[in-house]
């Protein structure tokens, strides 16, 4: 008796799932008044040229992100090996910009603008280390190149 019960069950199942199986599906039909998308009135605005940095590019990106900031400073760091000390100056900013209080970058960045022949933004760049590390194991030798860096403006400047 519970053989037959259960191929009866078993039966009904088969059917209903056929029928379901030959019954065609159809979409939902789209309303027939529609209103038409609205026209723009104002110009829609150009997009922003594209910036080659990390942040600019990627403005989903929070600013504030000390994993990303170490990531840039390593990543820059090797391309200061490799002699792209372009690449390596806007991963060294990238890195200031994720986490603005790290004070290590700034070394770095003024280490590569120095390298790139740029004197005041790598003063600035130094000095900038000296004031987020103020009692830096290498901040006499920070101070001495800045002394010396000046010196190089500041002859430049008699030249000209």
């Amino acid at each position: 008796m519970p053989l037959i019960r259960s191929l009866c069950n078993f039966a009904s199942l088969a059917i209903c799932g056929a029928s379901l199986c030959a019954t065609p599906s159809r979409a939902q039909d789209p309303p027939a008044s529609a209103p038409p998308p609205p026209l723009p009135t104002q110009p829609q605005p150009k997009p922003k040229k594209n910036v080659d940095s990390a942040v600019n590019s990627a403005p989903d990106q929070p600013q504030w992100d000390p994993l990303r900031a170490e990531k840039d400073l390593e990543v820059g760091k090797y391309y200061m090996k490799r002699g792209d000390v372009d690449a390596a100056i806007d991963r060294f900013e990238d890195a200031t910009t994720a986490k603005p209080g790290f004070a290590i970058p700034f070394l770095y960045l003024g280490e590569a603008y120095e390298k790139k022949g740029k004197k005041k933004p790598a003063v600035k760049a130094y000095q900038r280390y000296l004031d987020l590390y103020p009692h830096a194991e290498d901040g006499d030798k920070i101070r001495k190149k800045i002394e010396k860096l000046n010196k190089e403006i500041d002859k430049e400047k008699t030249k000209l």
